[in-house]
C-alpha cells in the first residue's frame, strides 16, 4: 500500500504543480474556463497559489508524513469547491468529472494517511 500512495502522492503533485502554475501565468485554457464559470481572473491566479501551496505539501509529506494528510483536505476541499462551481452554472458531467476524480483521489491519499493528521498537534 505504501508504493501505491508515494505514485498516487507523485502523480498529484504533477498535476497540481502543473495546474497551479498554469493557473498563476494565465494559460489561454484556464482564463477561458474562470471566464465560462464567472469567475474572476484574480481569483484564477488565487487558485493558482492555493494549488501550488498544496503541491509544495505534497513534497514536504515525503519527508513530514503528517503534512500529506493535510495537503490533502487543502487539495481536497479545493477540488469540491470546483465541482460545486461547475454544478452551479449548470456544467455537464463531463466538465464537473474531472474535479471530482481529483477530489477523490485527493480523499483517498488522505484515508491513507488519517493517522497522521493529529500529529500536528
Amino acid at each position: 500500500m505504501h508504493v501505491f500512495s508515494i505514485v498516487l502522492q507523485s502523480l498529484l503533485l504533477a498535476y497540481y504543480l502543473f495546474s497551479g502554475t498554469a493557473k498563476v501565468v494565465g494559460a489561454k485554457y484556464w482564463v477561458d474556463i474562470f471566464e465560462h464559470l464567472g469567475l474572476s481572473q484574480k481569483f484564477r491566479v488565487t487558485t493558482g497559489f492555493v494549488q501550488l501551496i498544496g503541491a509544495a505539501a505534497l513534497i514536504a509529506g515525503y519527508w513530514l508524513t503528517w503534512a500529506t494528510p493535510w495537503a490533502s483536505v487543502w487539495l481536497s476541499v479545493t477540488m469540491l469547491v470546483a465541482c460545486f462551481v461547475h454544478v452551479k452554472v449548470r456544467d455537464p458531467i463531463g466538465k464537473t468529472a474531472p474535479a471530482l476524480v481529483f477530489a477523490l483521489l485527493n480523499l483517498t491519499i488522505l484515508s491513507m494517511h488519517a493517522s497522521e493528521l493529529s500529529k500536528l498537534f
